[in-house]
């Protein structure tokens, strides 16, 4: 039994450490995307049994994915894999150059990911029904894989549709990403297959995003973050729990890191706050701190205790460099419970 499927796409990423993407001589790789991202630290951190649903092109690159996939224990068994043409005319593989930031300068990613594999998905390519008949527990996806192409808004949906059918927990994440959007009618076009998708979700995470008109427009401070939830509650009548992280950035290596969330049973909660998080690389923080909150809602521990979690890993996240988890369960309940970066021996 799979605990945890994600549907999205997986990119490789190349990582200039400490210097730039545009002067860099060499590169570490590592595996990415929004959506894996969740499912990598729900099996790495928290020992869950993850799936990702993904299509990769079947040359060098796609199976150096496979492998670190693999590495990271997710199950690669419904990665769906198209035949490689010798250049990429019809299909290819996602690369995303990712640079961490320092101080007054920020994190910066330059994705090159058009007509990948996984964004030529249309509705119809998965039998879901088989997907989700093993009785798989949660399903999630977001913004990042609807927005890849026009036919992956309707793989999305269909995906959300039979999730719920066969009674599994279903989560979006909006992850509102202005490249995937420009030309194909920006954050209007982003907004509307945002509340499109979420409808079909029970908790949704980056709940902020559907605030105002448009996505990020929202600039809030703490206390309005409640009545922007409650506003978001009142889009979306189905959903039991939105779920946000809260950030500050003083600068690159310095965040202000804590959470927030909504249910109709407990009303507006808040995670820990964490001022003063020193950060090595922030991307996939917040695919880490969706991994923390399901994990905790799929034990059962509570809101306010799921977001602990969640704020957590996120934060420990931030001390690694790459896009996933690789932070244990005992430091993230050792953080959780007030630990501090004494040395262990």
């Amino acid at each position: 039994m799979t605990d945890v499927i994600a549907l999205g796409e997986v990119m490789l990423r190349l990582d200039p450490g400490e210097g730039r993407i545009r002067t860099a001589r060499t590169f570490q790789v590592w595996e990415g995307g929004g959506e894996y991202n969740v499912v990598r630290g729900l099996r790495r951190c928290f020992g869950r049994r993850t799936a990702v649903v993904t299509a990769l092109a079947d040359n060098a690159v796609g199976r150096l994915v496979e492998d670190l996939i693999l590495q990271g224990g997710v199950d690669t068994s419904l990665i769906r894999w198209v035949p490689d043409d010798g250049i990429g005319r019809t299909a290819r593989n996602g690369l995303n150059f990712v640079e961490r930031g320092y101080g007054i300068r920020g994190a910066l990613g330059v994705s090159d990911r058009a007509h990948t594999a996984v964004s030529q998905l249309r509705k119809g390519d998965v039998d879901w029904d088989a997907v989700f008949s093993p009785g798989v527990r949660w399903f999630h996806t977001g913004g990042i894989f609807a927005g890849l192409s026009d036919t992956t808004v309707d793989v999305a949906d269909e995906a959300m549709a039979a999730a719920r059918r066969h009674g599994v927990t279903v989560s979006y994440d909006p992850n509102h990403r202005p490249s995937l959007w420009a030309g194909r009618g920006g954050a209007d076009r982003a907004r509307e297959v945002d509340l499109r998708l979420a409808r079909h979700a029970d908790v949704v995470v980056g709940a902020l995003g559907l605030a105002g008109t448009r996505p990020g427009q929202a600039r809030l401070g703490a206390d309005e973050v409640a009545d922007a939830l409650a506003e978001v509650a009142g889009l979306l009548p189905g959903a039991k729990v939105l779920a946000t992280t809260l950030r500050e950035v003083p600068s690159a290596g310095v965040n202000d890191w804590s959470s927030a969330a909504w249910s109709a049973e407990t009303g507006f909660v808040t995670g820990p706050r964490m001022p003063g998080l020193h950060v090595l690389d922030r991307i996939g923080s917040g695919d880490g701190f969706a991994a923390g909150l399901i994990h905790g809602l799929l034990g059962g521990a509570g809101l306010e205790r799921a977001l602990a979690y969640g704020t957590a890993h996120g934060a420990l996240i931030m001390t690694t460099p790459g896009d996933v988890s690789m932070a244990s369960l005992a430091e993230v309940e050792a953080l959780m419970a007030g630990g501090s970066a004494h040395v262990r021996r």
